[in-house]
């Protein structure tokens, strides 16, 4: 018989084994494609690559946040077009205003908008698909109505906006460094807080959660304003670096996000994920659409390709999550 500490190990074990596993495939990938293409691992193609992964890393970590607690928010791409648009048509208006005011004004709509789908998801009890899907087409909508159906274009930007997303801090892309500064600041609250100890136990069991006293609705809507404050943020990143903002701007960008999710190990049914497998399931995602198109893959293809990496990251994450269940029981048993 297995002792408590032994299964323990194993559960661990299994989790390291699958990041490391990724990790292997994305060094074995990086090969074949320097093999193919020595144009790769440029410094100018690797210092792309970071920066066009930068906005989906953001986006990642407050994904990750709401599927821990077993939940989906479709709202993100909308919430980053109608964040993104309004502070556009703000620094048309007023060119004048300091950068650092409309990124705050971005994530606080952003905020907002989470927070909104957050009560409906934890006070009113309606099914976070559900909750996130009707927000999106409200704020898809509302884009086009505060847009008048138009858009802002790049002669209608001051440097100072523009240079948000594509100035630099040390060398560093402005992009890059706000990632990883956000990954920074989210490894410790969900690894290091008790709020972000806990969304592991609401994703896990939210009734066992309820009954043992944690604040489970309270929980749930954080993630939720969250997630949202970090599409505001993507919002206005996302309009700075393209110097353009539309109303179909971001539009799929939620199925990326959840797709890098799943490829960083964070079980759909909530309650398990890691940070670090996040920042490799995001690099994965990264590389391949970055690969693509220096191998020559034809268009036609690549969303398929993509595809193929994605469901097979899922049959993964579903074999490693049964596994752990296994063990789990045995735990239970013993």
């Amino acid at each position: 018989m297995l002792s408590h500490k032994v299964l323990s190990q194993k559960l661990n074990a299994l989790s390291n084994f699958r990041e490391l596993g990724l990790l292997f495939f994305i060094i074995v990938l990086i090969v074949a494609v320097q093999l193919r293409n020595p144009a790769f691992l440029t410094l100018h193609n690797l210092g792309n690559l970071l920066t066009n992964t930068a906005i989906l890393g953001i986006l990642s970590v407050g994904m990750m946040m709401v599927i821990l607690t077993g939940g989906i928010d479709l709202s993100i791409g909308a919430t980053l077009a109608f964040s993104g648009m309004v502070t556009a048509l703000t620094v048309r208006a007023f060119p004048e205003l300091p950068p650092a005011l409309l990124v705050l004004q971005s994530i606080s709509i952003g905020a907002a908008t989470g927070l909104v789908v957050g009560t409906l998801v934890a006070r009113f009890s309606i099914l976070p698909i559900i909750a996130s899907l009707g927000m999106m087409n409200v704020m898809r909508g509302l884009t086009f109505v505060a847009s008048g159906g138009g858009w802002v274009s790049a002669h209608q930007m001051p440097a100072s906006f523009t240079g948000i997303a594509t100035g630099s801090v040390l060398g560093v892309n402005n992009l890059v460094a706000t990632a990883v500064g956000v990954y920074i600041v989210f490894y410790y609250f969900i690894n290091f807080t008790r709020t972000g100890r806990r969304m592991y136990a609401v994703g896990s069991n939210r009734e066992a959660a309820e009954v043992i006293g944690l604040p489970v609705k309270r929980i749930i809507t954080l993630v939720y304003t969250l997630m949202g404050a970090l599409s505001g943020l993507a919002g206005v990143l996302w309009v700075s670096r393209f110097a353009s903002a539309q109303g179909d701007t971001g539009t799929g960008v939620e199925l990326q996000v959840i797709a890098a999710c799943v490829l960083g190990g964070i079980a759909v049914s909530g309650g398990r994920g890691k940070v670090s497998g996040l920042i490799l399931g995001v690099i994965l995602f990264g590389i391949v659409a970055n690969v693509l198109p220096l191998i020559h893959v034809s268009p036609f293809w690549q969303q398929a390709i993509q595809g193929a990496v994605i469901l097979t990251a899922i049959v993964i994450n579903v074999l490693t999550k049964r596994n752990s269940d296994r063990i789990s029981l045995r735990k239970r048993v013993i």
